[in-house]
């Protein structure tokens, strides 16, 4: 069982949880609108680099 990204609450990444990796529907709203509102964001361009593994 792992944490949800949002509040930290035990959430299950099996294909049961159909909001995996969040705990709810609520914590995956919030999120999306983190997302929509431009509250989050990706620092800087994607690389080709980024997807190779060190």
């Amino acid at each position: 069982m792992s944490s949800c990204p949002r509040c930290e609450k035990p959430a299950k990444l099996s294909t049961d949880n159909i909001y995996r990796p969040f705990c709810s529907e609520k914590c995956k709203l919030i999120d999306f609108g983190d997302w929509a509102n431009e509250d989050n964001k990706i620092s800087r361009p994607i690389q080709s680099e980024d997807f190779y593994e060190d």
